[in-house]
């Protein structure tokens, strides 16, 4: 047994049993060993983005950790967008990055890189295997640091020696699954149990503001129970690691993205009591808007941070206020639509998420980078069948495709459906091509308006003034226009195109009800 094999046992031993690859010469031993070593799934993905957000992905729905395989510092780098996703979705990811030999660092070949320095920003936990003897303790760590709640993005640096040189015959073998770390949430405060409780019973409209765990099924009918009980509101952020929504589910708004929106939701709160959020602040610094969202005499309370167990700490609140008897208020009714009430002709924002809420499968995943388009989706899908819905957390493009790669081989029986934009897309495209090597059940739907259509808006909103030729060029996606259908089919996947709400409602219909990976290409 040599380094690379200990090191595949160790991630076995700790649950973790997928791995999303693209390796390359540092990490021959390493794929040696995942090939003779049974029970770890490899997903191959043509370029690093869609490895590191397969692994998000992953985590959201499976809630442990994927493996990824990188190569060397620029490997890491082609996947540090999603990697950084990943780290603010506090997704746990074991993220695995082939080194140079030690011996042979110093020589300076053109691949040599600062590593540590490379993947320091965008984790949680680094370090460098020092011998193929400390690996599985290494390994151990990575995956202990992986799965500290709420989660997080734990790299480990393999050189190439480590992974090749053999270790003694008497090198013990840890059973799979016998070491997965126990979950060791930060202690709640009863304090904050109670100020939140007194803020809660007093007077004025209060705000229950939720974000991470607080945001699954369980946890949002403890809030339910809460608001019925206090008449308080509830909110999610806008950015969502994994929000449960339909019907018969509790309803957390999701807070507007653009500034004016956002502050006019939340101008008559003047207390603000946060569950696993943040104050909520713009995304992006305007001139002469605010920075900070909430009313300037609006207070705000910590019930719980992400590290604290959420769905207890709801629970604990809920005991404290005496809600447990309460129904939860504020739950979606199911809204079914015959197939004569579909919208028909252009399609539109609101058209296109009548048609997602009438036709989405029970128990899907819908994972959200449709950006511009996409904003107007909320209001009009609460009532679809039960789901989750995942949305990019970070803010770095390229995210939907391949977190729909992680979410399906996480939930193979459930039906992945990812709303994309078109300029989004193309950053990781490669995504179609694991789909159908993989067999995915994901419904790909392109949200093809030509252009970067959130730059068009950001452009006015900073004051830029009006676009010129120059900068329009720079904004859309013409002089060819993509044919996201030849793409996908070039890749392997079934595609369609729709011009109209009725063709996409056809077409959508038909892809949810049939097993496999397909795209839309929906033209707005």
């Amino acid at each position: 047994m040599n380094g690379a094999d200990n090191l595949v046992h160790t991630l076995l031993a700790g649950e973790v049993d997928v791995c999303f690859t693209n390796p390359g010469t540092s990490e021959m031993h390493f794929v040696a060993a995942l090939d003779r070593i049974d029970r770890m799934r490899c997903v191959l993905g043509l370029f690093e983005g869609v490895v590191t957000g397969a692994a998000d992905g992953y985590y959201r729905i499976a809630g442990r950790p994927a493996a990824t395989l990188l190569h060397l510092g620029p490997g890491l780098g082609n996947g540090l967008a999603n990697l950084h996703n990943a780290r603010r979705a506090r997704s746990g990811v074991v993220n695995i990055v082939g080194e140079h030999a030690t011996d042979h660092v110093g020589l300076d070949s053109p691949l040599t890189s600062d590593l540590e320095g490379i993947a320091r920003p965008v984790s949680h936990w680094v370090r460098t295997a020092r011998s193929a003897g400390s690996i599985g303790l290494d390994a151990r760590a990575a995956i202990e640091a992986a799965c500290t709640p709420p989660g997080g993005v734990a790299t480990l640096a393999l050189p190439a020696d480590a992974a090749w040189t053999e270790l003694p015959a008497e090198t013990p073998v840890p059973a799979p699954g016998s070491q997965r770390p126990p979950l060791r949430y930060r202690p709640l405060s009863p304090e904050a149990v109670g100020a939140a409780a007194r803020e809660l019973c007093g007077p004025g409209p209060t705000l229950l503001l939720l974000g991470g765990q607080a945001l699954r099924a369980p946890a949002l009918e403890i809030a339910g129970r809460i608001a019925a009980r206090t008449g308080c509101a509830l909110m999610s952020e806008f950015y969502t690691a994994c929000l449960a929504r339909g019907a018969g589910r509790v309803i957390a708004p999701r807070l507007p993205y653009a500034v004016e929106p956002a502050q006019a939701a939340l101008a008559r709160f003047r207390r603000i009591i946060l569950v696993g959020a943040r104050p909520p602040v713009a995304f992006f610094a305007y001139p002469d808007k605010a920075r900070h969202l909430a009313s300037p005499g609006a207070a705000f309370f910590t019930l719980a941070e992400p590290e604290q167990d959420l769905q207890a700490a709801l629970a604990a609140l809920a005991d404290e206020l005496d809600a447990g008897a309460f129904a939860p208020a504020g739950v979606a009714d199911r809204v079914v639509a015959s197939p004569a009430a579909l919208p028909a002709g252009k399609a539109s924002a609101e058209g296109i998420a009548a048609v997602i809420a009438a036709l989405l499968p029970d128990n899907a995943i819908v994972v959200d980078e449709a950006v511009s388009t996409g904003r107007a989706f909320g209001p009009a899908t609460v009532g679809a069948a039960p789901h989750d819905w995942l949305a990019v957390m970070g803010g770095a493009i390229g995210f939907g495709l391949p977190a729909a790669i992680g979410a399906a081989v996480a939930a193979p029986d459930r039906k992945v459906v990812a709303l994309e934009g078109d300029g989004s897309a193309m950053y990781t495209i490669q995504s179609l091509w694991t789909m159908a090597r993989e067999g995915l059940d994901v419904t790909v739907v392109i949200l093809a308006n030509r252009a970067y259509q959130i730059l068009r808006g950001e452009f006015a909103g900073v004051g830029a003034g009006t676009p010129g030729r120059r900068a329009t060029d720079m904004l859309t996606l013409d002089r060819p226009h993509l044919d996201f259908v030849s793409i996908a089919r070039g890749m392997g996947v079934e595609a369609s195109r729709a011009d109209t709400l009725d063709e996409f409602a056809r077409q959508f219909g038909r892809s949810v009800s049939r097993p496999g990976p397909a795209l839309i290409e929906l033209v707005i």
